[in-house]
């Protein structure tokens, strides 16, 4: 990778260093995806079938999977994958089980009482990438929390032809609606509904800078109603690391994401530049050792190295940058963990790569990307559910409540909101009057 000294750059030059690919900025992208969502939106079916055939080379005449289908591809699974799924959704199912949350009822004064509930969503959409690296985990990632959160109806897609244990994850999280359809037409299935596949309240899941802006455009599109978990397009990592780290380690790590697909990036951050060129020559050798070489070399071309003073300095072109995947292999890694501000998912030590959050430590891998970590929050069971505001007033309440949302309500020249109250405040002094 590049080796960049971090002081040696100027404003212009240290945004340079922190952009990202320039495949994920292809001004064609928001064209080519528009055309597939719109296909998809008046033809329906027979547009997914058309670009199953057109993108992924399969002729299909159904495209959900049959009962007998699921039972099928489940059998062909072996036993190590399924004893390693077991362990997976145990860690996942505990971690997300304690997202669980607890409605909040409060008094905020005399007869007022405000409470905070949740309630499920009823209808999610769940994308599992497929193609080159069929994303077994991502079924667990969000299945799952969709299952402790309640979702009613739970719609898995994913490219075909769908991986057997793909479809024995899915069975195992409880989902029985899947259906062969992957991309950007997929997506947009989801949103607009067709014969085949329901449309759903939000939808779930990563992929490739087609699917990512596919999301982000039916969920500003004005004929449906759908919303998005995340930004969470191509794979990408930072590793922070002083002279202890070891550079095998590292330069896994850089290749686990590199090997996504090459729209990734991998960035190391450190203060030792001797650290920087072992690193580099363990990629070298580690590369030829992997099948998907010529996808990690593409996605090491807008990767680098940055050369900072120390780790203050790199927490901080960190957070400038924003990383889905955070690395710190530091002699005292939890020692940064305070001064990180922008990050999907943090991995603290030497004997923590990101490998365990992707797959079966228990913490979700639906990450944001692109820098969104500065605002954006990694995949939890709340975004499963929506929260929704109570407040209850009793006729105490409204008499010292009253006096205030009138003069606001005036203050504001909102003379209709202001008599809803004044209404009410009339009847009861009337009641009273009565009384007396």
């Amino acid at each position: 990778m590049q080796i960049l000294n971090w002081q040696d750059l100027n404003q212009t030059e240290r945004r340079t260093a922190l952009s990202r690919s320039a495949l994920v900025g292809d001004e064609s992208l928001e064209q080519s995806v528009s055309a597939i969502v719109n296909k998809v939106q008046t033809d329906k079916d027979a547009a997914l079938l058309s670009y199953n055939q057109q993108f992924d080379g399969v002729s299909l005449t159904e495209l959900r999977l049959s009962a007998e289908q699921i039972d099928a591809a489940c059998a062909r699974v072996n036993g190590d994958i399924k004893q390693a799924i077991a362990q997976a959704m145990a860690n996942i199912e505990s971690f997300h089980q304690a997202q669980k949350f607890a409605p909040i009822s409060i008094e905020t004064q005399d007869g007022i009482r405000c409470e905070l509930r949740s309630e499920a969503i009823e209808k999610v959409g769940l994308y599992i990438p497929g193609g080159t690296a069929p994303l077994i985990s991502t079924v667990m990632m969000l299945a799952l929390p969709a299952k402790i959160a309640g979702c009613e109806q739970r719609v898995l897609v994913s490219p075909p032809p769908i991986n057997d244990a793909i479809v024995y994850a899915a069975k195992q999280c409880g989902i029985n609606e899947i259906y062969q359809v992957g991309g950007a037409q997929a997506i947009a299935a989801l949103a607009f509904g067709t014969e085949s596949i329901p449309a759903v309240d939000k939808i779930f899941g990563p992929g490739n800078r087609f699917v990512t802006e596919a999301k982000r455009l039916v969920s500003q599109d004005s004929r449906c109603v759908v919303s998005i978990d995340m930004p969470a397009g191509p794979s990408e990592v930072l590793v922070i690391a002083d002279k202890t780290a070891n550079p095998e380690f590292i330069a896994a790590d850089l290749l686990s994401q590199a090997e996504h697909g090459p729209d990734s990036q991998v960035m190391l951050v450190t203060n030792c530049e001797t650290l920087a060129n072992k690193v580099n020559a363990a990629l070298n050798r580690q590369l030829e050792a992997l099948p998907r070489m010529e996808i990690a070399q593409l996605a090491l071309e807008s990767s680098r190295t940055l050369l900072v003073t120390d780790m203050k300095q790199a927490t901080l072109v960190s957070n400038l940058y924003g990383p889905e995947h955070l690395i710190v292999q530091t002699e005292t890694p939890r020692e940064l963990l305070n001064s990180i501000r922008a990050a999907g998912s943090v991995f603290l030590g030497a004997y923590t790569p990101e490998s365990v959050g992707d797959y079966a430590s228990g913490t979700n891998h639906v990450l944001p990307t692109y820098g969104y970590s500065r605002a954006v929050s990694s995949l939890s069971l709340a975004d499963f559910s929506r929260r929704f505001t109570v407040q209850e007033l009793t006729a105490d309440g409204l008499l010292g409540l009253g006096e205030t949302v009138m003069t606001l309500a005036a203050a504001e020249q909102l003379d209709a909101h202001k008599n809803a109250v004044k209404v009410r405040l009339d009847s009861l002094s009337l009641q009273e009057g009565k009384a007396s």
